[in-house]
C-alpha cells in the first residue's frame, strides 16, 4: 500500500512557480505533479493539472492546488479554474472561492 502524502502546510508549502514553464510543480520523492498555468495581468488561469500514475490517490493533487492557491493568493492574484480538477477540488473548498476571477478580474 502506497503511503498517503497530507495535503499539509509543509506539502503545500513545497509548491514552486515555474516561471519558464509556466506551471506550479510539487516535487515527491523525485517525482513532479504540476499545474500548467496562463498570465493575463492578475489573472491565473489554471489549464492543466497532472499528477504521475504512481503518486495519485495520496493526496498529492489536492496539495499542489493548495500550495498554487495559495501562491496566488500571496501574489494578490485571481484564478480561472480551467482544468475539471481544479474546478471540483475549488468548489469543495469554500475558503478559497475568494480567488476566483470574475469579469472585472479578467481584464
Amino acid at each position: 500500500m502506497k503511503p498517503a502524502v497530507a495535503a499539509t502546510a509543509a506539502t503545500a508549502n513545497a509548491v514552486s512557480d515555474d516561471r519558464q514553464c509556466r506551471r506550479f510543480e510539487l516535487d515527491v520523492a523525485g517525482t513532479k505533479a504540476f499545474i500548467d498555468y496562463r498570465r493575463a495581468g492578475n489573472v491565473v488561469t489554471l489549464a492543466y493539472a497532472y499528477v504521475p500514475a504512481d503518486l495519485r490517490g495520496r493526496g498529492v493533487g489536492a496539495a499542489l492546488i493548495a500550495g498554487a492557491l495559495d501562491l496566488v493568493r500571496d501574489r494578490g492574484e485571481k484564478v480561472i479554474p480551467e482544468c475539471s480538477y481544479v474546478a471540483a477540488y475549488l468548489a469543495r473548498h469554500p475558503r478559497d472561492q475568494d480567488l476566483l476571477a470574475d469579469r472585472s478580474d479578467a481584464r
